[in-house]
């Protein structure tokens, strides 16, 4: 191989950093795809307080017909300077709000005014304070020189996070402490789940570029993007379609990445149906399915022996598995399909779109389909690179670029965890996985008051070329909103019933837990039974607390205002080994760390309640619009109160597992009727 360097190039393509409020060093995010998650205390601090993840990034030098050389490190003796810049922002206040992906057709039943701008009555010239943008910093790795992203908003110091170089010259970008304020003074109440009205938060992104000075010679790489999300609070748990899945189908459609030429039955699906069972750990509908000794525990040796045989003896039992795939022309706005998750037009109540629910994507369906057929080879299960370092060189770039994505969410972009609908849009990208950045002599045009769904997919729109701050300006400001409504069983009255399941489908578990094995249970089920009776471990292992049980009352409204304050008071879902050695349970558990608030009832917020009509006070009031006697969010509070006391009667349960009250995420279309 030519081991002459041509070109430069920055990986992963788009790294990965999370908030967190602990003064502890940070950990560094995934850097290949079979990493396995850190141990228990990794992510928390011994006060409770979450670590910061950093985003890595290393630069590769890569020969003339695009084959990987080797790493690019300062100390090498032909590397004597790397510098780096990044330049992060965060634009949520200033852009437009979210209530459904503008690429679906849905979104066509949006109303003006719910196009429109978030703060729309700051005006002018001072929407530029609307922006927090500390500008592009610059660091060179030989002087270990470190930076820090500090900006403004409405003229409040918001720090976005820094960066530095480790000795071998490799960039480190940490994000923000996690901290979410209203500008105004006093605060504006917190009125829906995505479009909080002077609320920020920390997250950001931006691009990532460097200099390499190899051989006395200083080459320009290919750029990066670094995005800065809230925490993982499942990091070994990892979504049904994933982000890497989602753009990897997005490269083969488009034929800049070539399809699967060989189905391989450990590379390519016991990976996924592994997700199905590992949700057992933040879902209780999943678990009870496809969990540890459920009826679809694909990781059980006899079921992964007959999965794994290409032959005709196991064939009905492949094409049947594979046929319980959500298929949206056959299967309409049916539940029923896997995967239990919702999709990117969900709605409450009775459903209208068949995009209520998700589906995998093409290339994940062709591979299934494959399978099922007996088109597969087969082997011993996966072990790949468990540190990226200990691959060649060669497998390096790829295995970086995936496990940044592979460990995000593609589920509903609704609008999401990390990023949302745009990154499924080619015209984002200058090649597979990399951003293409919009350079500071091409401003963005203005697109208006309200963003039309023309000028939102439109040329000349924001789904081209990317500046500081584009691809997290769509997310939920603040994002705290977002993840206390990313629930499951979601319902409203009307629809409780004998079929109905508080657990499934579900929003994001993999990022943020629905139900979870508490450290108590894990306790019980790893200490040996006394006696024959091994029921009290049984019942240990097979209780799921919910996750959110520490936001307090019902109203959803007050909760999401809690979230805020409280995101890291809950817990991490970390893996500990089941140490008893008679192989009843599994050898390893993912199991909910001790939350920061005072113990609750494990079924606390089980039930969630949509209630519709006191989305008109609500909605009202948020748009200062509310002319009635009696104030807007006092009528909000005795529907929701009146709510909870008729599901208390329906289903028998306690207050304290019902949480109700008007999520406008849940009706997205309520500025149409």
């Amino acid at each position: 191989m030519d081991t002459q360097i041509a070109q430069v190039k920055i990986h992963p393509a788009i790294g990965i950093a999370r908030v967190g409020n602990s003064d502890r060093q940070p950990f560094i995010g995934p850097e290949s795809p079979d990493q396995p998650p850190l141990p228990p205390g990794s992510y928390k601090d011994s006060s409770g307080k979450i670590i910061r993840q950093a985003a890595r990034f290393r630069v590769y030098g890569y020969n003339q017909a695009g084959e990987v050389v080797r790493e690019l490190k300062l100390g090498d003796e032909d590397v004597t300077e790397i510098t780096w810049s990044v330049h992060l922002a965060n634009k949520k206040a200033a852009w437009y709000q979210f209530h459904l992906p503008l690429d679906i057709p849905e979104a066509g039943g949006l109303t003006e005014a719910q196009r429109r701008r978030r703060n729309f009555d700051v005006r002018g010239a001072e929407r530029k304070k609307l922006v927090i943008d500390p500008g592009r910093q610059t660091v060179r790795a030989s002087r270990h020189e470190t930076a820090a992203f500090a900006g403004t908003i409405m003229n409040r110091a918001v720090a976005l996070g820094s960066m530095s170089t480790q000795s071998d010259g490799r960039l480190l970008v940490v994000g923000g402490a996690g901290k979410s304020a209203s500008y105004a003074m006093p605060e504006k109440p917190i009125s829906g789940v995505a479009n909080n009205d002077t609320w920020y938060d920390d997250v950001a992104d931006g691009p990532v570029t460097a200099e390499v000075t190899l051989r006395g010679v200083t080459r320009t790489a290919t750029p990066a993007w670094a995005v800065v999300a809230p925490p993982h609070y499942a990091p070994g748990v990892k979504t049904v379609r994933t982000l890497y899945d989602l753009l990897r189908d997005l490269f083969v459609t488009e034929h800049t990445l070539p399809d699967v030429q060989q189905v391989s039955y450990p590379d390519h699906i016991e990976p996924l149906l592994r997700r199905f069972c590992d949700l057992q750990w933040v879902n209780h509908g999943f678990a009870t399915q496809f969990g540890w000794a459920g009826p679809y525990h694909f990781l059980d040796p006899a079921l992964r022996r007959r999965l794994a045989d290409p032959g005709e003896a196991a064939q009905e039992l492949r094409r049947q598995v594979y046929v319980q795939m959500r298929d949206l022309d056959r299967d309409g706005t049916s539940p029923v399909p896997w995967p239990w998750l919702y999709g990117d037009a969900m709605s409450s109540g009775k459903p209208t779109s068949v995009r209520q629910h998700l589906t995998l994507t093409p290339a994940q369906d062709r591979m299934l389909a494959q399978w099922a057929d007996g088109r597969f080879t087969t082997g011993p299960p996966r072990t790949g690179f468990p540190v990226v370092d200990d691959a060649p060189p060669a497998q390096q770039p790829g295995l970086l670029d995936r496990a940044a994505l592979e460990n995000c969410a593609a589920d509903a972009f609704h609008p999401g965890c990390e990023v949302t609908w745009p990154m499924r849009h080619k015209t984002l990208y200058s090649e597979p996985f990399r951003i293409l950045h919009r350079g500071p002599d091409d401003p963005e045009r203005d697109y208006g008051d309200a963003l039309t769904v023309q000028d939102a997919l439109g040329k000349n729109g924001p789904l081209f070329a990317q500046g500081p701050g584009d691809l997290t300006r769509w997310m939920a400001a603040p994002w705290q909103c977002d993840a206390a409504s990313c629930r499951s069983g979601y319902q409203v009255r009307s629809g409780l019933g004998p079929r109905y399941s508080p657990y499934l489908p579900t929003f994001w578990p993999a990022q943020v837990p629905n139900h979870v094995l508490k450290h108590a249970d894990f306790t019980t089920v790893n200490t040996p039974p006394s006696g024959s009776d091994d029921s009290v471990r049984e019942k240990a292992f097979e209780n799921r607390a919910v996750w959110l049980r520490g936001l307090k009352g019902t109203d959803f409204t007050k909760q999401r205002r809690q979230m805020i304050d409280d995101w890291f008071r809950f817990g991490i879902v970390e893996p500990h080994e089941y140490t008893v050695g008679d192989a009843k349970f599994p050898r390893y558990l993912q199991v909910e760390s001790e939350p920061g608030y005072p113990p609750v009832p494990d079924h606390t917020n089980l039930i969630n309640i949509q209630v519709p009509e006191a989305g008109v006070p609500q909605l009202a009031g948020a748009a200062d619009a509310w002319t009635g006697a009696v104030p807007a969010g006092d009528v909000e509070s005795m529907l929701v109160q009146q709510a909870v006391q008729e599901v208390k009667e329906a289903t028998g349960q306690d207050e304290t597992a019902i949480a109700a009250g008007y999520l406008e995420k849940l009706d997205p279309l309520h500025g149409s009727r």
